[in-house]
């Protein structure tokens, strides 16, 4: 087992395509992320073509949450205890087993309601365990001085990922659901072979035993450190308040009357902005002032959705929601980058799936948030509320976590 050497202080950052194991996580996570984007719309259209029911659609993304929740922090401990590099490949491999199931199924005929709910369940076992693990294993694979401009540019592939794969899965399906599903075994096939190629990355010789207060020290971690508490907090709050994503359809519809063209670019939008952003990154990493830029971002955000919410004109909107993108990437790479290097390796498992939580309940809350405000305040006062809120949050995290506004570099203070 081997540990990813520093460069020295005085030479040049080499380029991330030397570190030959994080591009083959790269390139992993890549072929994982665009196979799971592509899974998600092959398994709804086709459970609605079996039943005709938007019950049982929202019983598969149900039955996809629930595990992945109740399993988040166990799930943390086990990925500091153990290889994260072949707990990421058997997540991917659990995957390409479910894609094949569907597949031969599909071409069979028997495939059904509850082999999709069943498997369904299984996916969300395996999503428990990946988020930690590969955001764990990412920081082993660079020197801290590059992991700014790596967190980057696998942000900005996950981006890419999330674009091309629903468009590359409907595309596919329209040749059967066989199809679709086979190339998602494809490519979760060669993740798992890219991630099992990974170097080994040296592992603590000591393991704390599993009890509640092992699962539960990520979040004990957090909350004694002020600069990560108000990282992840302030992004929990913002796109709690801030998401317009699951209004799209109606400000498509009855707003800026537009069509199911229309709401697609609306929603490809933020992404365009975050890949953007990420490649910018990638090549000029932030390095000064770096609390303070994070909160702006924020700012930025929020002002974006104010924008959007007050819009009438197509073009505006978009760009108003390519901005927020793009804003909203800067504040990921700070925030990612922060919680990583402020984290001892033996504690970022638990601190990935404490992360986790926050991200999975700020997105099920936040579109909560703008159903409820939309039947009290219409789509419009929704979305400018919550533009409104994450100013006011942003105002009071100046206030709340000085210790993150202040801080000035990535790396640590020493």
């Amino acid at each position: 087992m081997t540990a990813v050497p520093a460069p020295a202080a005085d030479a040049p950052l080499p380029s991330l395509h030397s570190f030959t194991s994080f591009m083959r996580f790269w390139w992993g996570r890549l072929a994982g992320t665009t196979a799971a984007q592509m899974l998600m719309v092959a398994l709804g259209w086709q459970m609605y073509e079996l039943t005709g029911s938007a019950w049982d659609l929202g019983l598969v993304g149900l039955l996809q949450f629930i595990p992945a929740l109740v399993l988040t922090l166990p799930a943390g401990h086990v990925v500091d205890r153990h290889d994260r590099r072949l707990l990421l490949a058997l997540c991917l491999g659990l995957q390409l087993v479910v894609g094949l199931l569907l597949a031969l199924g599909s071409a069979g005929g028997w495939v059904g309601r509850e082999l999709i709910l069943g498997l369904s369940l299984l996916l969300g076992v395996a999503r428990a365990f990946q988020m930690p693990s590969q955001q764990a294993l990412a920081p082993t694979l660079v020197p801290a001085a590059v992991l700014p401009r790596a967190l980057a540019f696998s942000s900005g592939a996950m981006q890419a990922a999330v674009v091309a794969g629903p468009a590359l899965g409907g595309f596919l399906y329209a040749a059967g659901a066989t199809v679709v599903y086979g190339a998602c075994a494809l490519l979760f096939a060669v993740g798992c072979v890219l991630i099992l190629r990974i170097t080994p990355v040296a592992r603590p010789a000591h393991r704390e035993p599993a009890s509640w207060t092992t699962m539960l020290a990520g979040l004990r971690f957090i909350w004694q450190r002020p600069v990560i508490l108000g990282a992840l907090s302030l992004d929990l709050f913002a796109v709690l308040l801030g998401g317009a994503t699951a209004l799209l359809p109606i400000f498509a519809r009855d707003v800026l009357h537009t069509g199911p063209w229309g709401l697609g670019l609306l929603r490809a939008a933020p992404a365009v902005g975050a890949l953007a952003v990420s490649v910018w990154l990638t090549r000029a990493p932030i390095e000064r002032g770096v609390g303070r830029k994070m909160l702006l971002a924020v700012g930025v955000y929020g002002v974006s959705m104010l924008v959007f919410g007050w819009s009438k004109s197509f073009a505006l909107s978009f760009a108003a929601l390519l901005v927020s993108g793009a804003a909203d990437m800067v504040s990921v790479v700070i925030r990612q980058t922060l919680v990583q290097l402020d984290t001892p390796d033996e504690m970022r498992g638990r601190v990935a799936a404490a992360n986790s939580i926050f991200i999975g309940a700020s997105n099920q809350l936040g579109e909560f948030e703008s159903g409820a405000t939309a039947a009290a305040f219409g789509p419009v006062g929704s979305v400018v509320l919550g533009g409104f809120g994450t100013l006011l949050v942003v105002a009071l995290w100046f206030r709340f976590f000085p210790a993150l506004a202040q801080r000035e570099t990535l790396a640590t203070p020493k």
